[in-house]
């Protein structure tokens, strides 16, 4: 049977769920010394890992060329739809915040406020469940400029210790929602590989709660 595939986000997340695998007992020589490789075997487990950017390990998953996927929340959030979300990994833990600018009442007045965001699908949606209309404006890089050159009232950013923010004069207004490291799987997958693919989840499990 060829190797069942999983999708690792290059990095930090990377990283870590190598250390989980070795947790499990994984040989995970090829992994660490990867060089150049993006597909790499694990061997004696019947698996091939996948070293992709965050949004595509979730379209990986969904077209099915990828089982499963390890992933953070916040990519999910803003670009994932159809896959199931399996496990919490515990790891990779930040939030998703709405920040403005020091001393400043982002709800006072009556006009519509502006959200710069490298995240517009999970600002919009965070609005409307407050039933406000605003207007959201995409970035790509560092997000904390747009409120000091006057771009917008505020940002939906991730956010970990908030040292970025103190140092360019902004603040958390509030916090929207938690984010951590995902296992995801296909949905085709699930039903074909059943036995393999809980048989993973379970390791993991156990591995994660001696971890605990």
């Amino acid at each position: 049977m060829k190797p069942m595939r999983i999708a690792l986000t290059k990095g930090r997340l990377e990283k870590d769920t190598v250390a989980l695998f070795e947790k499990i007992g994984y040989d995970c020589t090829n992994l660490k010394e990867k060089g150049r490789k993006l597909i790499l075997e694990i061997p004696g487990a019947n698996m091939e890992v996948v070293l992709a950017k965050a949004a595509d390990v979730i379209t990986y998953v969904e077209h099915g060329v990828c089982d499963l996927g390890v992933v953070g929340k916040d990519t999910i959030m803003e670009n994932g739809t159809s896959f199931y979300e399996m496990m919490d990994l515990g790891f990779g833990r930040c939030k998703f915040a709405l920040a403005t600018k020091r001393g400043t009442d982002f709800y006072a007045g009556y006009n519509t406020k502006c959200i710069a965001t490298k995240y517009p699908k999970v600002a919009r949606t965070y609005f409307e469940s407050k039933n406000m209309d605003v207007d959201v404006v995409k970035i790509e890089g560092s997000v904390e400029l747009a409120p000091l050159l006057g771009l917008a009232d505020g940002i939906v950013d991730i956010v970990e210790t908030g040292t970025t923010l103190k140092e360019n004069g902004l603040e958390v207004t509030e916090f929207i929602s938690d984010i951590s490291a995902r296992v995801i799987v296909n949905i085709a997958s699930l039903k074909l590989r059943k036995g393999e693919i809980e048989g993973l989840l379970d390791k993991i499990a156990e591995a994660k709660e001696e971890k605990a």
